[in-house]
């Protein structure tokens, strides 16, 4: 029986799609090159926003918590209330401290009132005693003269021995008044400085006093400013985060409690390897597209670039000064921020949600 080697047909169904994988996989290559040359995309983007951890200026014990989970607050609204017993009686504290300082101005300024007055009553003294000396000099020149005249008078026996003896006596009276009033003087003028060194110090006891004052003032303003920091505010209008904290826990000053989320303001960060940011530019139009809704496409703008790249920022950043060095494409956060302020599914987007990002090349 004989053989034959006549060829095989082949489906032609085959051929037709085979030129169609054919087509189309050369169509959609061109139309990813194409599209490739003007537009950089990335699927390393998150949803961010501005997230304000709450954390107290004091510490003490939790007495009670105005909010739950997830709850819409607004700026001022109170969060937290601590114990504010200990801070009450620090503000009582400051405040007797501050009115016993105010009651040692007071002594200082009556001390110094008295020793001025004693001041003047010295001067006036002073004074007096200098006007009896004036009139001492004039009855002891008076006097002096009398002597003088009878003391020539007595020698050719003009005058009687009595008259002489007078005039000398009246002149020896009136040089021991002068010698007492120049005394008393002298004494005046050692109390009139006494004084003024007193009242010299008594005015140092009132700047001191008043410097304790003003002291005294500070402490009880600090006080005060403690007193309300028991009363922990909301920084901003924004979504509680998981209160982790319950009442009758103690808190220390500076521990983050909880966060409020501004979901009002949400931006995205895109994470661009460093090789596709040759063609990007601040102000180029981006499109985004979030997993939460694949559906709906949202107009933004490039805002920013890094300063660095995302490993520099890292807890602990690649040390490339080994010998065994791999190269690795780095990639560098950049900014982009939501145009369309209107669109309602802005309001609906958290932190952390993944996104498509399309940045339209110029």
């Amino acid at each position: 029986m004989e053989q034959t080697n006549a060829p095989k047909k082949r489906n032609p169904m085959f051929i037709i799609v085979l030129a169609i994988l054919v087509l189309g996989g050369g169509t959609y290559g061109l139309v990813k090159y194409f599209h490739g040359q003007k537009h950089e995309e990335t699927d390393d983007a998150q949803i961010s926003a501005d997230i304000n951890p709450v954390i107290p200026r004091i510490a003490g014990y939790i007495t009670e918590i105005k909010v739950d989970d997830n709850q819409r607050v607004k700026k001022g609204d109170t969060l937290l209330i601590l114990d504010n017993r200990d801070y009450v009686i620090k503000v009582e504290q400051a405040e007797a401290a501050l009115e016993m300082a105010k009651s040692n101005r007071a002594s200082a300024q009556a001390t110094t009132t008295a020793a001025r007055a004693n001041i003047a009553t010295s001067q006036a003294s002073v004074g007096t005693v200098d006007a009896q000396i004036e009139a001492a000099k004039v009855n002891l020149w008076r006097a002096t003269q009398d002597f003088d005249r009878y003391s020539n008078l007595i020698k050719d026996h003009s005058i009687t021995q009595q008259q002489y003896e007078q005039a000398t006596a009246a002149k020896q009276t009136a040089e021991r008044q002068l010698a007492i009033l120049e005394q008393q003087k002298k004494q005046a003028s050692q109390q009139t400085n006494a004084v003024s060194v007193q009242s010299t110090a008594t005015a140092s006891q009132i700047s001191v006093a008043e410097a304790a004052v003003k002291q005294r003032q500070v402490d009880v303003d600090a006080a005060k400013l403690n007193l309300s920091y028991t009363v922990i505010t909301a920084p901003e209008d924004g979504l509680i985060s998981k209160v982790n904290v319950n009442p009758g826990q103690y808190v220390q000053a500076g521990q983050a409690l909880f966060s409020i989320v501004h979901s009002q303001n949400v931006w995205v960060i895109a994470n661009f390897k460093e090789t596709q940011l040759n063609k990007m530019a601040e102000g180029q139009k981006v499109t985004i597209e979030v997993d939460a809704f694949p559906k709906h496409e949202f107009d933004a703008v490039l805002s920013s670039f890094s300063p660095a790249t995302g490993a520099t920022f890292a807890l602990l950043p690649p040390d490339n000064a080994s010998g065994n060095f791999v190269k690795v494409v780095q990639r560098v956060p950049v900014k982009i921020e939501f145009t369309d302020k209107g669109d309602t599914l802005i309001r609906k987007l958290r932190p952390g949600m993944n996104v498509q990002v399309d940045v339209h090349l110029n």
